[in-house]
């Protein structure tokens, strides 16, 4: 009997995949006839670069739920189906999407626009010893390098640009439209960026002790070193041994703050803080916003201007 329920489970779900692509989709998809292109974006930050881009153009439609941590989030046959029912869908690339195999093989629309958004971005090894190794590569294997490319400026201007062009050839008529908010965005990313190598650059202090190794992109363009408890994975566990080196570490460099992830448990920076008498500080990767936060206006730049006042504690 159990192995019957398996077949019949496998095949309503073999079932529900097929209809990928010809398929009006889910009764939970937002469709509308409205003109607007209807975009689908794989999580946060793609989200808000699409929103930014596309303005009243478009309707974007984010696939994993605010407050949700997007690493081990798995999309269900009801996304796949509404993700072949758009116009774009855009997803950062670099093996953030551990899951993107599915769309491509399981979504069947020539029609549909799939924006890696990070294809042209200068990449960093996800091996720890190797973080400092730029590569540049179309082919974005899953686990070969640090997704968070976001975290700098540059590549997320980067990201708009290859988001901008996929809304012009999906919706030509509006080709201008989405140039001009890029440059729009383009202009205020550069001012963004000028920002942190100014503020940065008067700091004599340049590490910064973080629960999870999500800032490489970030710390290479402004010359900081981040000292991990845990690697690039925010579920990973530290050893004694690792615990210890750090712990001698913040001790003999008078580390102040320990920084850790809203969508991420604090306890082991919180463990770190209390051993070596230091405070801890949110430093946000943006993989994810909270409603709360949403709802008071966060954003791409919001966010990264609280990323930077936060460390400038550290490293003042």
């Amino acid at each position: 009997m159990k192995k019957i329920g398996v077949k019949i489970s496998a095949l309503l779900l073999s079932a529900s995949i097929l209809l990928v692509g010809c398929s009006g989709g889910g009764t939970d998809q937002v469709k509308k006839d409205d003109g607007k292109l209807n975009v689908y974006s794989s999580f946060y930050p793609m989200y808000d670069f699409a929103k930014k881009i596309g303005k009243d153009k478009v309707n974007v439609n984010n696939l994993i739920p605010a407050g949700t941590e997007p690493h081990d989030w798995e999309p269900t046959p009801k996304d796949l189906v509404n993700i072949g029912d758009s116009d774009v869908f855009i997803y950062s690339g670099a093996g953030m999407e551990g899951w993107i195999d599915k769309v491509s093989e399981n979504v069947k629309n020539d029609k549909m626009e799939m924006v890696e958004a990070s294809k042209g971005v200068n990449l960093l090894s996800s091996k720890e010893e190797h973080l400092d190794k730029e590569i540049n590569n179309d082919k974005h294997e899953h686990g070969a390098y640090d997704p968070h490319v976001w975290l700098d400026p540059e590549n997320a201007k980067i990201q708009m640009k290859n988001i901008k062009e996929a809304f012009s050839k999906a919706d030509p008529k509006n080709k201008d439209f989405y140039e001009k908010n890029y440059e729009e965005n383009a202009v205020k990313l550069d001012s963004l960026d000028q920002k942190f190598k100014d503020e940065i650059g008067k700091t004599k202090k340049k590490d910064i002790i973080v629960a999870h190794e999500a800032f490489g992109y970030l710390c290479k363009a402004y010359g900081i070193n981040q000292i991990g408890i845990e690697g690039l994975s925010p579920d990973s566990e530290p050893d004694a041994a690792r615990m210890a080196e750090i712990t001698n570490f913040a001790k003999k460099n008078n580390v102040k703050y320990i920084f850790f992830e809203e969508l991420v448990s604090s306890k082991v920076s919180d463990t770190l803080a209390k051993e070596i008498g230091a405070k801890t500080e949110v430093l946000n990767p943006l993989e994810g916003l909270t409603d709360q936060q949403i709802k008071d206006g966060g954003d791409y730049f919001s966010v990264m201007e609280k990323n930077l006042n936060s460390i400038l504690k550290a490293l003042n």
